[in-house]
């Protein structure tokens, strides 16, 4: 093993990862093809027994976001095992459109918060919790989305959430640097095929017409965005810093695309 990634021995914290279609666990699984050596981190007990099976005793930590004192009690949890982590994988997110989708003002003040506070906050809450466990030049890479200005009805109200997780970046970045080297950067993909997103109403044709309007006829692969993620969790990164790097295989310059066009026009 060559190790240009520079990974080799490294301890990462993978969360978000509910089965072998997410993203987190494509990262992980990378991370551990690199020699690296991954701690998840799931939502509940339910998730932990699934991960476990999934896993040949791979080390799991159980801690909801939306629970202040499970947050404040991961530090200890992780420190039994390790002295130090070397990056961070935030891959939480929720919204709930359990009522279907609406226009995005009928957006009630509750859905809003929850999927801030899940999505986006939490990023904040464990950098804080675990930033006595960073390395000095450890890296923090969350998952965005590929733009936030596309205001897509299928998207529901993630978009402005994400928004704010990306802009959460610099500000952590910068207050970070105050007494460290450590990174915060997002991979930002476009439509995927995870469980996750499935469940958006509307979200399969999305991901159709994304395979149009991507120029080589194929939409994202998985491994593809979570290769990013693990180029930015490696030190060959080290000169990114509060960005979010977009990969959607170029679909953003290819909305008029004259057959899209050509069979829009001729309905």
């Amino acid at each position: 093993m060559s190790d240009f990634l520079k990974l080799s021995g490294k301890t990462f914290v993978v969360t978000g990862v509910a089965n072998r279609k997410s993203i987190a666990w494509k990262i992980a699984e990378m991370l551990e093809g690199e020699g690296a050596k991954v701690v998840y981190v799931v939502r509940s007990q339910a998730r932990k027994e699934s991960l476990t099976k999934l896993l040949s005793g791979g080390e799991v930590h159980i801690c909801d976001v939306e629970h202040e004192e499970e947050i404040a009690a991961l530090p200890s949890k992780i420190a039994a095992n390790h002295q130090v982590i070397d990056g961070l994988v935030h891959s939480i997110a929720f919204a709930d459109y359990s009522e279907g989708m609406r226009p995005f003002h009928e957006t009630t003040k509750k859905q809003f918060l929850q999927a801030v506070d899940i999505s986006c906050f939490s990023l904040v809450a464990l950098s804080n919790a675990l930033k006595e466990l960073f390395a000095p030049n450890a890296s923090v890479v969350t998952i965005s989305i590929s733009t936030t200005r596309m205001a897509s009805e299928n998207y529901g109200f993630m978009a402005p959430i994400k928004a704010a997780l990306d802009s959460s970046l610099a500000f952590l970045a910068k207050s970070f640097s105050q007494f460290s080297q450590v990174r915060f950067n997002a991979v930002g993909p476009s439509l995927l095929k995870t469980s996750a997103s499935a469940g958006i109403p509307g979200y399969v044709d999305a991901y159709l017409f994304a395979e149009q309007a991507i120029p080589r006829k194929q939409a994202l692969q998985t491994e593809e965005a979570a290769s990013v993620a693990v180029f930015l969790l490696s030190p060959r990164s080290s000169g990114i810093q509060a960005q979010n790097l977009t990969v959607d295989a170029g679909m953003s310059i290819n909305y008029f695309d004259r057959d899209i066009i050509e069979r829009t026009m001729n309905k």
